[in-house]
């Protein structure tokens, strides 16, 4: 037994003799402790942890952001709605003032105020039994003004994002404030009168404005906005071929100026050679004749001499 353990314990010795074997054991020792930390940091972990972390994953996924975008897509797929509840049971008793509308349409959609004319920049609605009706909302979009005004009978104006504005005007008893958010569909307020439309009675003015330039309602009821930024584009480029189609008939008229000019230069250089030319032969006839009458004096005042000589001579 002795000679065994002598054995064993001189094989130990002869291992730990060699260089490798002292890093390799601290290595394992450090291999071990970090285990262990990590063994004891999971066992005491908070279970609460996985609800949180999909809690927050939620927030990312529905968070207010996404929400405003999802709110401003739902708009632009509305339709523009007539500010009233049952369209049949109203009329447009003033119409937007078209400049492309005959004289008669265009007379019929002035709004007179004593001895003034306003065209007409919206549509004045009214029910057919002359009765008050309650005000909705065309679209979706935030109140950006509520105003009393005794001339335009109240106005409130929403905003609908992209240059699109609604304004509501001779209404009464307003449901909404500033800073409101409102739905298509929600109500706004009673129809009312004002000074400006005395002749109206009962009504509301309604106007669309596209980048504040107002447009034609009756055109866009039913029509989805996005129309409204259609037709912005399209009047744009349209605008565009006016002003290029403008700017070719300046240069063409001033092409057309400018030979007029040279014209009118060779013309008044012509007319005043002309005159040079004749003023030059009045005064070479002029001359001569004074030349001829100078002679003609001459000759006689010589012959009247000559003619007394001779008579003294006879004498």
């Amino acid at each position: 037994m002795r000679e065994e353990e002598k054995n064993q314990s001189s094989q130990w010795k002869k291992v730990l003799k060699k260089r490798w074997v002292y890093p390799a054991i601290y290595l394992a020792s450090a291999a071990l402790i970090i285990s262990g930390i990590f063994w004891f940091q999971a066992g005491n972990k908070d279970v609460a942890d996985p609800p949180s972390v999909t809690e927050n994953n939620s927030d990312d996924l529905l968070g207010s952001n996404n929400n405003e975008d999802a709110v401003e897509v739902n708009q632009s797929l509305e339709n523009v709605d007539v500010p009233v509840a049952n369209v049949d049971d109203v009329e447009y008793i003033t119409e937007f003032f078209d400049i492309n509308a005959s004289e008669e349409e265009q007379e019929a959609a002035l709004i007179v105020d004593g001895n003034k004319y306003h065209p007409n920049l919206g549509v004045d609605i009214a029910t057919k039994d002359k009765k008050e009706f309650e005000v909705l909302a065309a679209l979706s979009g935030k109140v950006t003004a509520v105003r009393n005004d005794s001339l335009l009978g109240n106005v409130i104006e929403i905003d609908h994002d992209k240059g699109v504005t609604t304004i509501y005007q001779s209404v009464k008893d307003i449901k909404v404030q500033v800073g409101d958010s409102v739905k298509q569909g929600d109500p706004l307020a009673t129809s009312g009168t004002s000074q400006l439309n005395k002749d109206a009675k009962t009504h509301l003015h309604f106007e669309i404005r596209k980048d504040n330039q107002a447009v034609n309602p009756q055109s866009y009821f039913g029509q989805p906005v996005s129309s409204l930024e259609k037709e912005s584009q399209v009047e744009m480029q349209e605008k565009d071929q006016a002003d290029e189609s403008s700017q070719m008939n300046e240069e063409t008229e001033s092409e057309s100026q400018t030979g007029s000019n040279l014209e009118d230069t060779d013309k008044t250089m012509k007319d005043d050679q002309t005159n040079a030319e004749d003023e030059t032969m009045k005064d070479d006839q002029t001359n001569t004749e004074d030349e001829t009458m100078k002679d003609n004096q001459t000759n006689t005042e010589d012959e009247t001499m000559e003619e007394t000589s001779n008579l003294e001579i006879q004498e």
